[in-house]
């Protein structure tokens, strides 16, 4: 399998990270082998909403082999839903698999056509935004839909990789992995 993890200027990096971790721990941890990724970015350099500066490891390139594509979201977002350039080159992930997006991220899966006729959700402040690209908007942790997965807010994105671990590996691999994190579901 392989993966691409989507970076861009303004993005939320707990967006990408919460994912990232529990995802990439199924070859660290030795339960999935043949796991590849990619960091990828339409410049070569990123800039976080807080100023980290980040560095992708796949500019521009076609999005078009890999088997799960994760989008994370953040305040960039509202601008690159209206940048023709980089929606084209997100739209380059149309045969991929799997896209799943964490928060806003939602939004530009929506722009590059990818929820129309699905349910989707995202952070709420960005409920009446995400309305316009697809069937309907959830107020769920994580909503599946076939081709595409998107969760609500920030720290949905731990719950997504998770999710993704169980679907990728099956529930103990993921149990394994949420308990090595030190994860906990239920509330504080």
């Amino acid at each position: 399998m392989k993966f691409a993890f989507l970076i861009f200027n303004g993005m939320t990096t707990l967006d990408f990270i919460g994912v990232y971790d529990p995802v990439t721990r199924l070859k660290t941890m030795n339960f999935v082998e043949d796991v590849k990724w990619d960091v990828c970015g339409f410049t070569e350099k990123v800039t976080d909403d807080s100023g980290l500066v980040l560095t992708p490891t796949n500019v521009k390139e076609s999005l078009d082999s890999y088997d799960l594509l994760i989008v994370p979201g953040g305040l960039g977002t509202r601008k690159l839903i209206r940048d023709a350039d980089f929606i084209q080159w997100l739209q380059t992930a149309r045969d991929c698999p799997l896209k799943t997006s964490v928060c806003t991220g939602s939004l530009l899966l929506g722009a590059a056509g990818f929820l129309q006729g699905k349910k989707a959700t995202t952070h709420p402040n960005a409920f009446a935004l995400l309305k316009g690209y697809c069937q309907e908007v959830l107020d769920q942790r994580i909503v599946p839909e076939e081709g595409v997965i998107t969760s609500r807010g920030v720290t949905s994105g731990i719950d997504l990789g998770l999710y993704l671990c169980e679907k990728i590996a099956g529930h103990d691999v993921k149990e394994k992995i949420r308990i090595q994190m030190d994860y906990k579901t239920e509330d504080i």
